[in-house]
């Protein structure tokens, strides 16, 4: 209870550092209604810091939903349907963007992996859950030919974090429910120097269902042509 309460206060004090750190009228564009120009859904990792991986230091342009494995869909009687949190920007807030942020390392792709490949659930029910819904995606990638099945597990799970970036952005653009001007980005978030040396780099890695970087490069100013790496096959 101890350690609990201290970082309570922890918790507290930061708050307050950052009321007091926040300019005059802060929030007044933003306090009676919001107009995110991007919904982005993350995995709620705590290592992915979803408003700043982004340089934006004022409230109401990044929409952020995030769950186990940024999936963009859930569940409603057994059928997959895309979640609410994507969905809301989109229909009540103008937003006309989706950006699917994966990130290397994913605890969320490593469980499914482990699972596909003989492996038992982490547990418990809440977050098997969100781990079984990934299971298949895994499943199909490693049978896709995209992925190196013979490399080391951290080597196949972050492949199978981009797999699974493009299975989610794909899901979005099949469903009916996404309208058909709105944009999906696929991004991974690299903070363990997997795609290159820049930590912390977001590598564009689907633009609109275009995977292939040498023409996402092209999609893009050349001073971030650098951001378009992949690592599937």
């Amino acid at each position: 209870m101890g350690t609990t309460r201290k970082f309570l206060e922890e918790l507290l004090a930061g708050n307050q550092r950052h009321v007091e750190s926040l300019p005059e009228a802060y929030f007044a564009e933003v306090q009676t209604s919001q107009h995110p120009e991007t919904v982005a859904i993350c995995c709620s990792d705590s290592r992915v810091p979803q408003e700043h991986m982004w340089g934006f230091d004022h409230p109401g342009v990044i929409f952020t939903p995030s769950n186990i494995g940024n999936q963009v869909w859930d569940t409603d009687d057994g059928e997959r349907i895309v979640d609410g949190g994507v969905l809301y920007p989109i229909y009540h807030t103008d937003t006309d963007v989706v950006a699917v942020v994966g990130h290397t390392g994913c605890g969320a792709i490593t469980a499914a992996y482990r699972v596909a490949t003989g492996g038992d659930l982490p547990g418990p029910q809440g977050v098997d859950k969100w781990v079984e819904l990934l299971v298949p995606v895994v499943e199909e990638a490693l049978e896709c030919g995209l992925i190196d099945r013979e490399a080391a597990e951290s080597a196949v799970v972050n492949q199978l974090v981009e797999y699974n970036v493009d299975h989610q952005a794909q899901f979005l653009r099949e469903s009916e429910d996404v309208p058909e001007d709105v944009d999906v980005y696929g991004f991974v978030y690299d903070f363990q120097g997997v795609y290159g040396n820049e930590y912390g780099r977001a590598y564009l890695v689907n633009v609109n269902g275009e995977t292939d970087s040498e023409r996402i490069a092209a999609l893009v100013p050349d001073e971030f042509a650098t951001a378009t790496e992949s690592l599937l096959f």
